[in-house]
């Protein structure tokens, strides 16, 4: 248990206290108050949580909201989808009180049951509109339906008990919602890396879980991305927290600036008596990677366009290829150069990157500077036209970040290491534009690299990675694809039925008249009809057969669609076929 803080202070001007008032219900209750309101004091509630570029609409969840001073009830009039104001008298203190839903178990809002608790600021603190400035005070209050609770957050604690429930504050509003909240019975470790104290806490963990070995790991990881940035210097974080979700099936991450929010499958996490990293674990460990790095690269050294953040609509930027696929480069970069996994493992990670490149139609259509504005829109709202008309800024925008460090690398002079650490001391970990990165680039390279930001960012052409990594002891070869790729197909397999999700531009099943939601029942050929299971049982029927019938099933009716049998595809397979060269690059400092 973290052990209990005392620390003497006047009340905060904004405070809240928030109580998980019915697990059963899914309801937190938040009490806030504010010590000198504004006449007309106007509150509201985020539509959407940095680092996760969707309007999420939290206050969908927010109900009961009443406004008193003092014994005197105050109308709280709505104006706003999220918005609400309160006539007031300014020399008295404003109470809110309301409840929020909680019931998203994701890292991006708010979950609450009889097992845990979790919450970001954007899903349940209003934010006071004239204070934002001013320092914010949380209050964890304990309940009867939560008694043996823990309590688990980066903020600075100022009176809290040894179970961690009691008073935190924050420096301003901002800083308050960038700090998630962990509560319920959950697995605590702690370690040093850099001379910094870092805590990790797993919630739902199986009896097999091994949290030492978990924590000897993201140690490395988090060593080697401080060595990365500062060498033998300190990070700027005083502390941080990894706050690890283990669940039946899910992952995803959500960066913070002294803390991260993680998701992951309960099977991948590492086992008692196992010394073997599974696939699982390996994505797990490059998930802690990924998000650790963003401490750096995107909450301080971060777009201009973010430099503050406006809460109640969408924030562009043209960057997210830069601090999401930069950040998606180096994840697993730096495992590998922490040791974690080996030369053969990290190839095979960045084929898989390259391949889903590869495979996305859209990379054709949309720029990567295009993917990153249209975030809001496409990456967040994905559909079966997906793959078609638009490309990944993680894994295109690693790529970019691929090719440009072995260009760097190729001319001698520089590396994207060194680029990225002098962004970093340039900007003063702050807000940068596309100008900064290329004045760098220019500074330490000795010439321009416009025509290439143009073409790789801006530009819908493949990235010159066929020439680019056999300079650096990799080989490039092919193997058969996956019949589901030849085809042009996206598929899900389930109790032995065949169902389209999606259809890839100028592919054979597209010219066939295949569409997404269709059921891939069976085929004719050679004058017989079989039916098939799975997509791969296609070569025993078909055989030798240049064309087949596809029996399909759309909107109950079956459908009989000629398909021309596309010549193999091929997929890359990354090699080592240098290993002096390949570790000039992979073990890079």
């Amino acid at each position: 248990m973290p052990a209990a803080h005392t620390r003497k202070a006047l009340p905060p001007p904004v405070h809240y206290r928030v109580e998980a008032a019915d697990p059963h219900a899914h309801l937190f209750h938040v009490t806030l108050t504010v010590q000198s309101p504004a006449a007309l004091q106007t509150l509201s509630l985020p539509v959407w949580i940095p680092g996760s570029y969707l309007v999420r609409e939290f206050s969908k969840n927010l109900q009961r909201l009443q406004a008193r001073q003092g014994r005197r009830r105050v109308e709280a009039v709505q104006s706003a989808k999220n918005r609400w104001t309160v006539a007031c008298d300014p020399s008295r203190p404003l109470e809110v009180h309301y409840e929020v839903y909680a019931f998203d178990n994701s890292v991006r809002a708010a979950w609450l049951d009889s097992q845990r608790g979790f919450f970001n600021g954007t899903s349940l603190c209003l934010r006071v509109h004239g204070a934002e400035d001013a320092a914010h005070g949380l209050e964890i209050a304990p309940t009867a339906a939560t008694a043996g609770w823990q309590v688990a957050t980066a903020l600075d604690a100022l009176k809290t008990d040894r179970s961690g429930h009691g008073l935190y504050q924050a420096a301003d509003y901002d800083a308050l919602v960038d700090t998630p909240v962990e509560l319920g019975s959950f697995w605590s470790g702690s370690f040093v890396a850099g001379g910094v104290p870092h805590r990790f806490v797993v919630a739902g963990a199986a009896p097999s879980f091994d949290g030492e070995r978990l924590l000897a790991d993201a140690r490395r990881i988090c060593e080697t991305a401080i060595r990365f940035w500062h060498g033998r210097g300190k990070p700027p974080h005083a502390g941080y927290l990894f706050l690890l979700n283990a669940v039946d099936d899910g992952y995803g991450g959500l960066e913070h600036r002294n803390s991260t929010a993680l998701i992951c499958k309960r099977a991948d996490l590492p086992r008692l008596g196992e010394s073997h990293a599974g696939e699982g674990y390996t994505t797990l460990l490059g998930l802690i990677s990924h998000e650790y790095f963003h401490t750096w690269n995107v909450k301080r050294l971060r777009p201009a366009e973010f430099a503050r953040y406006d809460y109640e609509q969408e924030n562009y930027t043209e960057l997210l290829w830069f601090f999401e696929g930069f950040t998606s480069y180096y994840d697993d970069l730096l495992l590998r150069r922490a040791g974690l996994i080996d030369d053969a493992t990290y190839l095979r990670l960045l084929g898989k990157t390259i391949n889903q490149v590869r495979q996305t139609p859209g990379r054709h259509l949309q720029s990567v500077a295009e993917a990153s504005f249209d975030a809001w829109t496409r990456y967040y709202r994905q559909d079966e036209n997906t793959p078609n008309a638009t490309v990944s800024y993680y894994t295109k925008g690693a790529l970019v970040a691929l090719s440009l460090d072995l260009s760097l690398r190729s001319e001698g002079k520089t590396s994207l290491d060194a680029v990225m650490r002098s962004l970093w001391a340039a900007s003063r970990g702050g807000p940068v534009t596309e100008a900064d990165l290329l004045s760098t680039l220019a500074s330490l390279s000795g010439r321009s690299w416009a025509g290439e930001i143009a073409a790789w960012v801006h530009g819908t052409g493949d990235l010159p990675l066929e020439d680019l990594l056999p300079r650096f002891g990799t080989a490039i070869l092919e193997d058969a694809a996956p019949v589901a790729q030849r085809l042009g197909l996206r598929v899900a397999e389930q109790g032995g039925s065949i169902q389209i999700k999606t259809v890839l531009r100028g592919s054979a099943a597209e010219k066939a008249g295949l569409a997404a939601g269709d059921e891939w029942i069976g085929i004719e050929v050679a004058g017989q009809a079989w039916r098939l299971a799975r997509l791969d049982e296609l070569a025993l029927y078909a055989g030798a057969a240049r064309s087949i019938t596809v029996l399909a099933a759309r909107d109950r009716r079956i459908r009989r669609l000629k398909l021309a049998l596309p010549t193999a595809e091929k997929v890359w397979r990354l090699s080592i076929h240098g290993a002096d060269r390949l570790a000039g690059w992979l073990s890079a400092a």
